[in-house]
């Protein structure tokens, strides 16, 4: 470590302070300001001064006080240790904090990001004399019961391997094995890595999207499906739902591990996030989701600097595992909060605002976050995917703000909650005809496969159905729905039958939480047939009036509750149902 370059504060603004002169600090280059040793970044050189961002509260630093640098960029420690971990938005640990300093994180205070006493059990996977490239796994470490890490070559040196310790207890800093690179030198290499966070970490290839990231809801699944390695907005007002859509897909979507950053949020939600968490069973395993979940808290009122870090942080978490071969999923909660992060520091660098007072560079910082998502075949032979969902708070719900419509040019996936939705206890509250995915087609080859051809051609039924009702509404508003013919009619009732039965979702029910592509299906085959059984039957001269005495209707919308997730044999029956009710229907009408 050098630490013979310092600087002398002479300027300071909320968490930006200058440095008069030129002292040698590199661009990106984490610095100690300050006697309280404060962690900086150095986000500006000129030949005249030097500008650095504060990532703690810099009240009771003066002018006068030096700056050291530390010779490295602002990075990570990569480790076991990370997965059921709570960290800040610099990777300190608060729990450990917490010990230390109390419920409050006082200034310049110094932990490990990771436990160096710990002892891990460690399978070394390589011997004597194997020859070794960046990104290789040498040695497995069981986690968590859930979780098996694999200790990797960082992705920058080659050699061979001249000694290995025997399998065993070790700590993340005990030397493993040691590797003779080209140039004729040694190095040791422990569990340990470090990376610089605004560094994507390098891959062999990305994959197009072809596999959905299943998560249970119907409306995700199937009407709007996100694939693994792709990216999704939620947008909403104020209640809307954006964080318990995020807490279901991070309870029951299929990814392997769950990276959840809370940027910005609310304390009293990230203490709910963290509770709720700690408490929460995996349905796959039977063990606490903690497990295989990290959790970045970064609240409204800690620093904003370190918000800005903290979305770059998670996301070289997810990287470090995914290049393991794990199926990653981030839910950043919520890059507006970031993205007003960025629009203070912008200010007190007195840059020139862009639209809404946001920085100009606003939207290639976004799509540098989203850009890092992916399916990657890994340097090591591997296959992972980071996926990313990403909540947009726009203010008063206007999806017009420039984060929303920034968002929207770099996510593939948009779900729109609406709060007219949301407080008539619609959940969850993602609007079918604001929202869209463009993933469907890329997955269609895989619905084909794994659930049924007819798959997407159901899906675009049902959505032909919800548009035909928007439009009928329309009418509805205007003379009321008397006046509709019966075909007309039937459409509006299928319609809610849809919205009722299908997009709505009990989170709170055993059944209903979660379904599987499967059941999905089959709701959706249901939905089609009594549609088309009820059109036959208002062809022949039904009045909707006789159809609806039957109570068809209601029983179709209860099948996501009546329908237990483990017998799904019980569907096939519907059919018949249907069948006997248009017979009733013709009986006593003849």
């Amino acid at each position: 470590m050098e630490n013979t370059r310092t600087g002398i504060i002479y300027g300071i603004n909320g968490p930006v302070i200058y440095l008069k002169g030129n002292p040698g600090f590199k661009m990106s280059e984490m610095v100690y300001v300050g006697e309280q040793k404060l962690v900086g970044e150095v986000i500006s050189l000129d030949k005249d001064r030097t500008t650095i961002q504060v990532y703690e509260e810099t009240s009771g630093l003066r002018p006068g006080e030096t700056v050291e640098a530390t010779g490295s960029a602002v990075s990570v420690t990569l480790a076991p240790g990370i997965l059921n971990n709570i960290f800040d938005g610099i990777e300190r640990p608060l729990e450990r904090i917490a010990d230390s300093g109390g419920a409050f994180i006082t200034r310049g205070v110094s932990v490990d990001s990771l436990n160096r006493e710990k002892k891990w059990k460690t399978h070394l996977t390589v011997n004597a004399g194997d020859l070794l490239h960046g990104g290789d796994i040498f040695a497995e470490v069981p986690e968590t019961p859930a979780i098996m890490h694999k200790c990797m070559v960082p992705p920058d040196l080659e050699g061979t391997v001249t000694s290995a310790v025997p399998d065993g207890d070790y700590t993340i800093d005990e030397p493993l094995l040691t590797l003779q690179l080209s140039d004729g030198s040694t190095k040791e290499l422990t569990m340990t890595q470090r990376w610089p966070i605004r560094v994507a970490r390098p891959t062999h290839h990305r994959f197009p999207a072809s596999v959905p990231l299943i998560t249970g809801q119907r409306i995700l699944d199937t009407m709007f499906p996100i694939a693994k390695g792709g990216t999704a907005a939620i947008p909403g007002g104020f209640g809307t739902g954006k964080t318990m859509t995020q807490h279901q897909i991070a309870k029951w979507s299929d990814a392997d591990i769950i990276i959840y950053i809370g940027c910005g949020e609310r304390g009293n939600e990230m203490t709910q996030v963290l509770e709720e968490f700690s408490q929460l069973i995996d349905p796959r395993s039977g063990n606490p989701l903690m497990d295989r979940t990290t959790l970045i808290a970064n609240t409204s009122n800690m620093p904003v600097a370190a918000r800005e870090a903290s979305i770059y942080t998670g996301l070289t978490l997810a990287e470090y595992y995914r290049d393991m071969g794990y199926d990653v999923a981030i839910m950043a909660d919520s890059t507006s909060r970031w993205a007003e992060a960025l629009r203070e520091l912008s200010g007190r660098l007195e840059e020139m605002p862009a639209e809404e007072g946001f920085p100009a560079y606003l939207a290639s910082r976004l799509s540098a976050f989203y850009e890092r998502a992916g399916m990657m075949h890994n340097l090591n032979g591997t296959d992972g995917s980071v996926s990313i969902i990403g909540a947009v708070s726009p203010q008063g719900g206007d999806f017009s703000e420039p984060v929303t419509q920034n968002t929207k040019r770099f996510v593939r996936c948009f779900w729109g909650l609406d709060k007219s939705l949301a407080y008539s206890r619609h959940f969850p509250a993602i609007h079918w005809l604001t929202s869209y995915s463009e993933y469907l087609n890329d997955l269609g080859a895989w619905y084909n496969d794994h659930v049924s051809p007819k798959f997407v051609d159901y899906r675009n039924r049902l959505m032909a159905l919800l548009n035909q009702e928007s439009s009928l509404m329309e009418i509805v508003k205007l003379i009321g729905g008397d006046v509709l013919p019966d075909d007309q009619k039937l459409v509006l009732e299928i319609a809610r039958v849809i919205r009722l039965g299908f997009l709505q979702q009990n989170a709170f029910h055993k059944d209903d939480t979660c379904v599987s592509m499967e059941k999905q299906f089959k709701m959706m085959d249901v939905i089609l047939y009594l549609y088309k059984t009820c059109r036959k039957l208002v062809a022949m001269g039904m009045p909707m009036s006789v159809l609806k005495e039957e109570n068809i209707f209601e029983k179709v919308i209860a099948i996501k509750y009546d329908v237990p997730n483990d017998n799904l044999q019980m569907l096939d029956m519907y059919k018949k149902y249907i069948d006997d009710f248009a017979q009733r229907v013709m009986d006593k009408n003849a």
